[in-house]
């Protein structure tokens, strides 16, 4: 397959525009379309490309195109729609959703395309807008392995790692679990803050405690799952029953004082399930075992 020279580029907001300047300053030819005109005008006047009218008249001669949208619908519609990018597009472009989208659509609308001609690949990206000022964005591709390989240089001029993470949809898969994890931890960590604050803690003291107690080397990714689970050793030392007993404190505080903390008092449940079902010498991490089973999976 030939390289990519030329790109349209679909979406030009507070992701879109950094990363699309990032690509014009490391020589992509762009045409530029947003449903604001005045954002593909401002952006070409700034960084140089050519502002488009239209889905169509942007995807015209492009070797591949980019969508950086809000949802997969707009992707659809920018994609498959009545006037949209494949209708323009030539046998052998490849369409890139780096947007954050449904893996179900994605398979479906790559679908779609291949009765086209036309290749597809999701590359969502991680790292928000600071990350896509600097070109340091984490990139999750899915899709056809020399879809992926072609897409390469671009994902190169605007992130920092690429990982392949298999068939088409599983970068939109991935990037939704990580922001689900992400999500999780952020309310989990909030709730902690607000039960210890309720107790008389000082949430400057806590916060600095727990930068030191649970991340880095003390992230349960880094300490438990990679080394423990991952691995089949489930040997950290740590007992089981004894997390589920430090769980069942941390709930029971919050609940005795009063405090709103449903994710403890869900938490403390799944481990004292966990505790039942496995014994509570069982190392803590065969917890583990609980969603193998349920999902009928190996990690």
């Amino acid at each position: 397959m030939s390289a990519i020279k030329t790109i349209a580029f679909a979406g030009l907001g507070n992701m879109g525009a950094p990363m699309a300047a990032q690509l014009a300053a490391k020589g992509f030819a762009l045409s530029l379309y947003d449903r604001r005109a005045e954002a593909a005008r401002g952006f070409a006047a700034a960084h140089g490309g050519r502002a488009a009218f239209s889905v169509a008249e942007a995807a015209r001669g492009a070797d591949a195109a980019i969508c950086m949208l809000p949802d997969d619908a707009a992707v659809r519609e920018v994609v498959l729609g009545e006037g949209g990018l494949a209708t323009a597009m030539a046998a052998g472009a490849v369409v890139i959703d780096m947007g954050t989208s449904d893996p179900r659509s994605t398979v479906a609308i790559g679908g779609e395309l291949a009765e086209r001609g036309i290749g597809y690949v999701d590359a969502p990206v991680m790292g928000g807008v600071v990350f896509a000022k600097d070109a340091s964005l984490d990139v999750m591709a899915g899709g056809r392995e020399e879809d992926v390989a072609r897409c390469m240089p671009i994902f190169s001029a605007v992130g920092r790692h690429v990982f392949r993470c298999g068939a088409l949809g599983s970068g939109h898969a991935l990037k939704a679990l990580a922001n689900y994890v992400n999500a999780a931890a952020l309310v989990t960590l909030i709730e902690a803050l607000a039960v210890g604050c309720k107790f008389g803690l000082d949430s400057a003291i806590m916060a600095k405690a727990l930068t030191h107690m649970c991340t880095g080397r003390q992230h349960p990714l880094e300490k438990k799952v990679i080394p423990q689970v991952l691995t089949r050793k489930f040997a950290t030392g740590m007992a089981l029953g004894l997390i589920a007993k430090d769980v069942a404190i941390a709930a029971d505080l919050g609940q005795d004082i009063g405090a709103v903390a449903p994710l403890a008092e869900r938490v403390r449940d799944i481990w004292k399930a966990a505790e039942s079902k496995l014994g509570p010498k069982a190392d803590q991490t065969e917890v583990a075992r609980l969603w193998e089973e349920g999902n009928a999976i190996l990690l």
